[in-house]
């Protein structure tokens, strides 16, 4: 297939109409060089920006593993599969990551992918054990770089760059520019650099910045009177630690308002449920740590909420990048008591936003609720099927359904709360496609 009609073909699969300019310079520089640097802010398309000139170069005659892709975290890894899959290239693709049973991963790598993607150090124990075979990787991908050094992965990426003798390929992928390219990945001494962090077409366009002023020290009582005001509408929450983010959650609870919490305390597959709620429209408000400011499959945000500012610009401008993206529109509030300065990377003073007095309404109950079932797509399970199953069992209009996540052994849906009940006494003894499988509300 021609280049750009593989271009035309992916793009008509992920639904995007055209390519932005940082995925154009990105496709023709990955393409014609040996060792890129791709930088650019959260929400600028970089994910795809690689992923295309990747599937410009894999060999569909060549057997086991062509391009491995390394990510600081398992949501970002999860997040990369989804966009290759949503390409519909063909190629298998598999993703590795702790924090679930390492059987289940060596059981699909018996059958090598063609793409890898994976965290270091889950990639590394596969390497070791020798689950995968790495000798004819030429591509290395190692997105969200400088988070994978500050995490403390630089020792892991250095034994598996060891270890990968045929390379023909190297690209770095980081959203911020300050960053030192260590010696072990034998970078070209003038490598391709393509740097957007400063377009500030990418990291203003679309945003609105206010500041809301808290007359007490604890903003519990301010930030509950901005979600009133704000209502039903898709709001990260930003706190500063894993603690913070618990007793924000827990306090706005006791208020009567539905959210939930997300950090890097929690175990693989609770985050993975909360942000699936999140995705889904579950869970309109999501308080959490810096984790959630880079490399999550979380579209749609309309508005970033800095209950705490970060220390650092660059986080500051991550966390921002959740809003206002690919030419969308969003708000970032900044929650500031009375007695606070503004950090000196925020030099102009935002617009105050006055708040009226919350009084006794407080912000609406989501729409929807997640429904899970305990099968996925190693089970034979489809959308389709599930589609089919709550309809025609279930009595559910498809007005009633959402979006319909399908993982390989669990799925989740969204359903409209005011019939999740009903749907759920009717197909309690049903079977689908000849099996009885646990259904339930996903809290």
């Amino acid at each position: 297939m021609e280049s750009n009609e593989l271009i035309l073909k992916t793009l008509a699969n992920t639904g995007i109409t055209a390519l932005n300019k940082v995925q154009e310079a990105a496709i023709q520089t990955i393409q014609n060089h040996p060792d890129t640097l791709l930088l650019a802010p959260t929400g600028s398309g970089k994910t795809l920006a690689f992923l295309i000139p990747i599937l410009q170069q894999l060999d569909a005659n060549k057997p086991g593993v062509q391009c491995l892709v390394l990510s600081p975290t398992r949501e970002l890894a999860i997040q990369i599969e989804k966009v290759w899959q949503k390409m519909g290239t063909g190629f298998k693709v598999n993703t590795c990551y702790g924090g679930h049973a390492i059987q289940t991963e060596i059981n699909n790598l018996s059958q090598p992918p063609t793409v890898l993607i994976g965290t270091p150090g889950r990639v590394l124990d596969h390497i070791t054990r020798k689950s995968v075979d790495v000798s004819g990787i030429t591509t290395l991908i190692l997105d969200e770089f400088d988070k994978s050094l500050t995490m403390g992965f630089q020792d892991q990426m250095a034994d598996i760059v060891k270890e990968l003798h045929n390379l023909e390929k190297k690209v770095l992928v980081s959203a911020t520019n300050k960053l030192l390219i260590p010696e072990f990945l034998h970078f070209s001494a003038e490598p391709q650099v393509l740097d957007f962090t400063t377009d500030d077409e990418k990291t203003t366009d679309g945003l609105s910045l206010k500041l809301v002023i808290s007359p007490e020290k604890d903003k519990i009582d301010t930030l509950f009177e901005l979600l009133c005001h704000i209502g039903a509408e898709s709001t990260l929450i930003f706190c500063n630690n894993r603690e913070s983010a618990e007793r924000v959650n827990e306090l706005l609870g006791v208020r009567g308002v539905h959210n939930a919490y997300f950090h890097g305390g929690m175990d693989q597959l609770e985050r993975e449920k909360t942000l699936v709620r999140f995705r889904n429209g579950s869970v309109l408000f999501l308080v959490a740590s810096d984790l959630a400011a880079r490399g999550l499959d979380i579209p749609d945000v309309k508005n970033v909420i800095h209950y705490h500012l970060p220390f650092k610009k660059p986080d500051f401008i991550h966390r921002n990048g959740r809003t206002a993206r690919m030419n969308a529109e969003g708000v970032a509030y900044i929650l500031l008591h009375t007695s606070e300065t503004l950090p000196e990377f925020i030099p102009d003073r935002p617009p105050v936003l006055e708040l009226p007095e919350a009084g006794q309404n407080r912000p609406p109950d989501p729409e929807w609720v997640t429904v899970y079932v305990s099968g996925g797509k190693k089970d034979k399970l489809s959308k389709g099927d599930i589609v089919g199953f709550f309809c025609q069992k279930g009595e559910l209009a498809k007005a009633d359904l959402g979006l319909i996540e399908v993982l390989d052994h669990l799925s989740f849906v969204a359903v409209r709360a005011d019939a999740v009940h009903v749907l759920l006494a009717k197909i309690q003894n049903e079977r689908m496609k000849g099996k009885k499988y646990k259904i339930g509300i996903n809290r």
